[in-house]
């Protein structure tokens, strides 16, 4: 997952994940509410580096929840 046909969903899902609006998100990665709304329905593609984090923070997402998998299958 990782062409720009894929930035609506990776937008989407992180936003949801995080359980962000648009507003929020797009306060969170340092854009407007409107450039959200462009990315999440294929309308505009982020710069490179924005995609760049938007893929890092998917990892993190993705790394805290292996870590509460972990802890809970240790207790």
């Amino acid at each position: 997952m990782r062409n720009n046909e894929d930035i609506p969903a990776l937008v989407r899902e992180l936003r949801q994940r995080l359980d962000l609006t648009q507003e929020q998100f797009a306060q969170k990665v340092g854009v407007t509410y409107s450039t959200v709304n462009h990315w999440e329905n294929g309308k505009r593609v982020p710069l490179p580096f924005l995609i760049k984090r938007l893929w890092e923070m998917k990892h993190e997402l993705e790394e805290n929840q292996s870590k509460r998998q972990r802890r809970k299958t240790a207790r």
